[in-house]
């Protein structure tokens, strides 16, 4: 059975809420989801998300997942191949994107003055 996300016509999501730090993220990154649900433990559906990191927060280890996943930069850095302490890596700016298949590694990922990403997450219905 698929998993549809719900009809929204424009509107502006509330900066303010709704805001919460994933599992398995540090503090300092945080998401808003903005439409659809991913069920990760039976592999459907889909998500629509901001996810933002404050100014100098970083992650260690590279992310893996058996979704497709979209992501675009909408404003500030975003650092990809950082080290374990947050060093090194190549920085991004404001109107980037990228495309992962299932289970390509990705990151680790770091914000030197913060940035905002809208990200889109999916399955391929079978």
């Amino acid at each position: 059975m698929a998993i549809h996300k719900e009809h929204k016509e424009f509107h502006t999501p509330d900066p303010s809420k709704g805001w919460e730090t994933p599992a398995g993220y540090p503090r300092g990154i945080e998401q808003q989801i903005l439409a659809g649900m991913l069920d990760e433990k039976e592999r459907r559906g889909h998500r629509s998300r901001h996810l933002r990191f404050a100014p100098g927060v970083y992650t260690t280890e590279p992310f893996v997942h058996d979704y497709w996943e979209e992501v675009y930069l909408v404003s500030g850095d975003l650092i990809v191949g950082n080290d374990r302490q947050g060093n090194g890596g190549e920085k991004f700016g404001p109107n980037t994107y990228a495309c992962r298949p299932p289970g390509t590694p990705h990151g680790p990922f770091k914000s030197d003055g913060g940035c905002l990403l809208f990200e889109i997450h999916y399955y391929d219905e079978s």
